[in-house]
């Protein structure tokens, strides 16, 4: 049989503990197919005929050990700071055929059912594989070591698969995260499992690695199209794979000739994730930016209009930008999707939607514009100006599947623009704040708010730069409201 070496920490001390009883199941062992030398920072284990008590007996002398899910027939355990999910093996039975989520299970947690029972369970061949630690065999009863060679994913079983509703949006992720093709046979199933029982955190939570972890997240983003999962779960999405584009303005184009916004939609979101790795923007500013690249055209299909102009009849979308930044918004409250370690997430997005058209707006009138645009244009989106300019520049090479090498000349133009105007997060923070006008013999209320302002507009409109000359219009504005 097939060997493949395991080398997680910790693995002796399983052995020595359960023999030959134990296996890493699931994608540590898939990665490893892939790439040998990967090193999985989660590795899930499988313990057959030993009783649950005895596992956590023996744990947790060892380490600290967590019943949360020993119900559904997992331990969790951390040894060394280390969290390893250990399972029994186990039957799943979905409590509503009909309409179900995630969790909608009757779990039998059993020692004594065969290791081959509970891999079948699991959604895809290349997922279903074993691992004996003890001898670092292979277990493959389903030819998943196959599916990986081939770069493919298959049901390990087409009867199961629609007992979890979460599988459909894991084949996408999967398929793009892994690069991955689908077996057509999953798009006939996943197109009858209603997918509505699904959380909404889990729901986004798949969403975001496809966008985050993925070489190219318009893979991804197509499959949840493929899989009817876009028209389920996200269907003002779903409504730009059926809104046509100028295609003179727009030449991109689907594998059909359709120049649809959805193609463009997912063009622009790859280029956005080159561009963040090429200038290294981290964690969840990157997420923004890509969540920014999804939407940023939602609001194209209801202001769609002919028009004639320069000689032709021109599809047009007047003010998309702010119908898309109320669907947005919308749609980030449905799916909770408003803070994320600590960051804004929902307004920096909603910011980035509103603003995306500015940044080219600016380059446009480069001749006659003003500091006055720059510092109203950081303003309006908190100080996020590389975000934006990142953006736009996505959403112009959204326009061609080429991979970008990097900004373009429009970019570059901008990110210098407000650089020698410094205008920044920093300059644009109110110059004069309330503390400063209680001195001038201001009061807390609406007075001083009114003032506050208007002091904050002049700032804006470069009418003064130092916290010396805002004094001197506050004093001017104080006086005036006493009059």
């Amino acid at each position: 049989m097939k060997k493949i070496k395991s080398d997680f920490p910790h693995k002796t001390f399983f052995v020595e503990h359960f023999g030959e009883n134990i296996f890493a199941v699931g994608g540590y062992i898939r990665d490893k197919l892939l790439d040998p030398s990967s090193k999985s920072g989660m590795v899930d284990l499988i313990i057959t005929g030993v009783p649950a008590e005895k596992i956590i007996e023996t744990l947790k002398i060892f380490g600290k050990v967590n019943l949360v899910g020993k119900s559904f027939g997992v331990i969790k355990f951390v040894i060394d700071h280390q969290t390893y999910d250990i399972a029994l093996p186990r039957k799943d039975f979905p409590k509503n055929k009909k309409k179900r989520g995630h969790k909608d299970f009757i779990i039998q947690a059993d020692p004594e059912i065969p290791l081959k029972q509970d891999l079948k369970r699991r959604d895809f061949r290349c997922n279903s594989m074993a691992l004996r630690l003890s001898d670092d065999t292979l277990i493959d009863h389903f030819n998943g070591v196959q599916d990986v060679k081939d770069k493919v994913l298959r049901l390990t079983n087409p009867d199961s698969f629609p007992d979890d509703p979460l599988r459909v949006l894991r084949a996408a992720r999967f398929a793009s995260t892994l690069d991955f093709k689908v077996d057509p046979r999953i798009y006939k199933v996943s197109k009858h499992i209603d997918l509505t029982g699904l959380s909404v955190e889990r729901i986004t939570e798949e969403l975001f690695q496809i966008l985050l972890n993925s070489p190219s997240p318009s893979k991804g983003l197509d499959e949840l199209f493929k899989l009817d999962a876009l028209r389920q779960l996200f269907p003002s999405l779903y409504t730009l794979t059926l809104s046509i584009q100028d295609s003179l303005f727009h030449p991109e184009k689907d594998t059909y000739g359709h120049h649809t916004v959805w193609k463009h939609t997912t063009i622009t979101v790859d280029q956005a994730k080159r561009l963040a790795e090429i200038r290294n923007i981290q964690a969840q500013r990157k997420l923004v930016l890509l969540l920014a690249a999804l939407f940023h055209d939602i609001g194209k299909p209801e202001t769609a209009q002919w028009e004639y102009k320069k000689g032709r009849m021109v599809i047009t979308n007047n003010r998309h930008d702010i119908r898309g930044e109320k669907e947005v918004k919308k749609i980030l409250n449905q799916y909770k999707i408003h803070t994320r370690e600590g960051y804004d997430l929902k307004n920096t997005v909603l910011r980035m939607i509103r603003c995306h058209h500015r940044a080219s707006e600016l380059w446009q009138n480069r001749e006659v514009i003003t500091k006055k645009a720059f510092n109203r244009l950081a303003a309006d989106v908190d100080g996020e100006i590389e975000l934006l300019i990142v953006l736009d520049a996505a959403d112009r090479a959204g326009r061609n599947e080429t991979p970008v090498q990097g900004l373009d000349k429009q970019g570059h133009w901008l990110l210098n623009q407000f650089k020698e105007l410094n205008v920044s997060r920093e300059t644009i923070k109110p110059l004069i704040m309330g503390r400063d006008l209680i001195k001038l013999g201001v009061k807390p209320g609406p007075k001083m708010g009114r003032i506050l302002k208007k002091l904050y507009q002049l700032q804006l409109d470069d009418e003064f730069r130092t916290k010396k000359q805002g004094l001197k219009h506050a004093q001017q504005m104080i006086k005036k409201e006493g009059s």
